[in-house]
């Protein structure tokens, strides 16, 4: 039983009407900034009307107008989905009633941070004077687009919030498409607009008149028209093109078959011609070069084969090919900026894609963050062959790219491209590092193409802890030695508050001495301790010594915006140096833990960071016994959990939700 379900049959059962908790009938619900010039009174349906019904079925008319906040926008998105009446169903479903089994909740589906969800509203609805504030319609008492729109004003936080809307958006958010935007001088000619048609697209065209001599009283201004096809004919003056556009008609609305704005073009065409133009039953004809003239630019919506399938008219068409990939830029990890930075660059996430012949493809991202939109953009690198692990930094400071998106604060960013075969690797960024938001890519192709998630497998490519030579010199440990004689055990070992003393007496300056905390001092027993007593010997702090002095040096080359502190995007490539590469989900887990709040790593931080990778992979590598008997351990699987454990045992005041294998943090509440 879905939600909407069981609240409509509980509040069927006890009488009652349904009031939505998560979007109240107040004022922060209408206007979150701004204080408006009216008062509000909220109503349900029956109150609003003496007959209300949610949908009249199988009505061609669509009687729909904007209210006191003008969105025509979206009037003009909904008129698109309108006439695509398999795509306008499965965003409102028709199965509901005010006149009969009325519990006040009503249910739309909207395609919304790179999935479909569904929203359910009560139909309490803001008024002024009696009158319905928003969107309505005019002439009949349907109810589905108020109601529509309140679904949309609560997945956005508020009605104010949609004055900020745009018709793309809109367009995106009502069909689960990817949507695109081409200026009509970007149209070299008719054939250019007739192959947008081939695809499972939906092709429109924006009309708006700048200045009162340019109306065209046929059209309505600001309103998007639906490209149902682009002809052919002979005239007497030789080959012209004809363009049929549409738009659902309002009540009283006369339908007309054609618009001339240059007769004497128009009538070289056959009588015979214009008189199959009149005859057909929908839509507006018009020459190329008059629609040129009309509108604007002309906005597409790609759909993909999966979500096509609810149109009956986009059936015979070419079928989009789609691959999608979902993820985020996380500070610290993979949110490393445009190419601007140059040594953060690469942390961005790599999506590789592979293509065995020519073809042209749509790459689209998304961002989701609705209230504070982000600046986005993306950047394509063309690569001899395919990898199998991310690209380095300094391919990407020797290589140019091939492709770049242009960057903007909209929800999102599209380009189109033609790609000849080879392998390519797709930065998704923010203009800024740090910036986080989690993103949804999804690339269209008329072609199969090969997709996949550059990430880099666990590695220990060499040992993290050094060996002290076997002939050392006698100042440097002489110092040491005495210290550690005198809080040593009769065997000459310490344990790790032995070693927390020790270290904070030999250790230099407070820099150094970060890493003396008593986890720390605990992990390098733990590695260091091989006949589990867990204390050590001499020897072993030697080694720890030596240990310290080259993670000393490793630290202070990465360590360049400040002395004495790690920025948080450059921590990956240290513990590389030292030895560990790190997957990102276990870097996730690992800025977590270590991050400060101004971004970076103190010393400390660095040391326990890879005393518990160390730790890890012996853990990892001493298992032998596990894999001998069948069961086949992975590293990545091991790590995760460890470092899990790990935040989780370090911090009182975060919870960690584990939500489809990705990683987010939150505070307690």
């Amino acid at each position: 039983m879905t939600d909407y379900e069981r609240i409509k049959q509980t509040c069927l059962e006890k009488g009652e009407l349904w009031e939505d908790p998560d979007f109240p009938a107040n004022q922060s619900s209408v206007f979150y900034y701004q204080t408006p010039p009216f008062h509000f009174e909220w109503k349900r349906s029956k109150e609003i009307y003496s007959n209300p019904s949610f949908i009249h079925d199988r009505n061609e008319v669509f009687d729909v107008i904007p209210g006191k906040l003008g969105d025509k926008w979206m009037v003009s998105c909904l008129g698109v989905l309108y006439l695509t009446k398999g795509l306008f169903y499965r965003v409102v479903p028709a199965d509901q009633r005010v006149d009969e089994a009325y519990a006040g909740v009503f249910r739309f589906r909207l395609w919304w941070c790179g999935q479909w969800l569904e929203v359910l509203v009560d139909d309490r609805l803001p008024t002024v004077n009696g009158n319905l504030a928003f969107l309505q319609s005019n002439h009949t008492e349907q109810m589905w687009p108020a109601l529509l729109e309140k679904a949309y004003a609560k997945l956005h936080g508020s009605y104010e919030a949609l004055k900020y809307g745009s018709l793309l958006d809109g367009l995106a958010d009502l069909t689960g498409g990817i949507t695109e935007s081409l200026q009509m001088t970007e149209l070299a000619d008719a054939e250019t607009l007739k192959n947008l048609l081939k695809n499972t697209s939906l092709v429109t065209a924006h009309h708006v008149a700048a200045a009162p001599e340019d109306k065209i009283p046929e059209l309505q201004t600001e309103m998007n028209y639906v490209v149902l096809n682009v002809e052919q004919v002979e005239s007497t003056k030789g080959p012209v093109h004809v363009v049929r556009v549409r738009r659902p008609l309002s009540i009283g609305v006369v339908p007309v078959p054609y618009i001339v704005l240059n007769p004497e073009s128009w009538h070289t065409i056959p009588q015979q011609e214009r008189d199959r133009f009149i005859s057909t039953p929908k839509g507006i004809w018009m020459l190329f070069s008059d629609f040129q003239r009309v509108f604007t630019r002309v906005e597409i919506v790609h759909l993909d084969s999966e979500t096509c399938r609810a149109e009956p008219f986009l059936a015979d068409k070419l079928k989009w090919q789609m691959k999608m990939h979902q993820s985020g830029w996380k500070r610290g990890v993979s949110a490393g900026g445009c190419r601007n930075y140059v040594h953060f660059f690469h942390t961005n996430p790599q999506i590789q894609i592979v293509l065995t012949e020519p073809d042209t493809v749509i790459i689209s991202l998304n961002q989701h963050c609705i209230m504070e939109p982000k600046v986005i953009g993306f950047s394509i690198y063309k690569i001899p062959a395919p990898l199998n692990e991310t690209a380095k930094a300094l391919f990407f400071r020797k290589v140019k790219s091939t492709i770049n998106s242009q960057y903007t604060n909209s929800r999102q960013v599209t380009h189109r491209s033609p790609l000849e075969p080879s392998a390519f690797i797709i930065m998704p960024t923010t203009f800024e590092p740090r910036d986080e938001a989690n993103f949804t890519l999804r690339i269209f192709s008329n072609k199969p193409i090969k997709m996949k998630v550059l990430d880099n497998p666990p590695k220990m490519t060499k040992t993290a802890l050094v060996k002290a030579p076997p002939v050392v010199e006698v100042n440097s440990f002489a110092q040491y030695e005495a210290v550690f004689l005198q809080l040593a055990d009769e065997h000459k070992s310490i344990d790790p508050f032995e070693l927390q003393e020790l270290l904070d007496a030999c250790l230099p300056n407070d820099y150094i001495k970060s890493c003396a905390s008593i986890d720390t001092c605990r992990q390098i027993v733990l590695s260091l301790d091989k006949k589990g007593t867990g204390r050590i010997s001499l020897s072993d702090f030697k080694d720890l010594m030596c240990s310290l002095k080259h993670w000393q040096l490793v630290f202070r080359t990465h360590a360049r915006e400040k002395m004495g502190v790690l920025r948080a995007e450059r921590f990956r490539d240290a513990l590389r140096d030292v030895g560990f590469i790190v997957p990102e989900k276990v870097m996730n887990l690992l800025v977590l833990r270590y991050m400060r709040k101004d971004g970076m790593l103190r010393f400390g931080d660095f040391v326990s960071a890879v005393m518990h990778l160390h730790r890890a992979f012996e853990i990892f590598h001493k298992s032998n016994t596990l894999r001998t008997e069948g069961v086949q351990m992975n590293l990545t699987e091991l790590l995760i959990p460890y470092f899990y454990q790990l935040v989780q045992n370090y911090s009182e005041n975060w919870k960690l939700i584990v939500f489809e294998k990705r990683f987010f943090y939150t505070p307690r509440r």
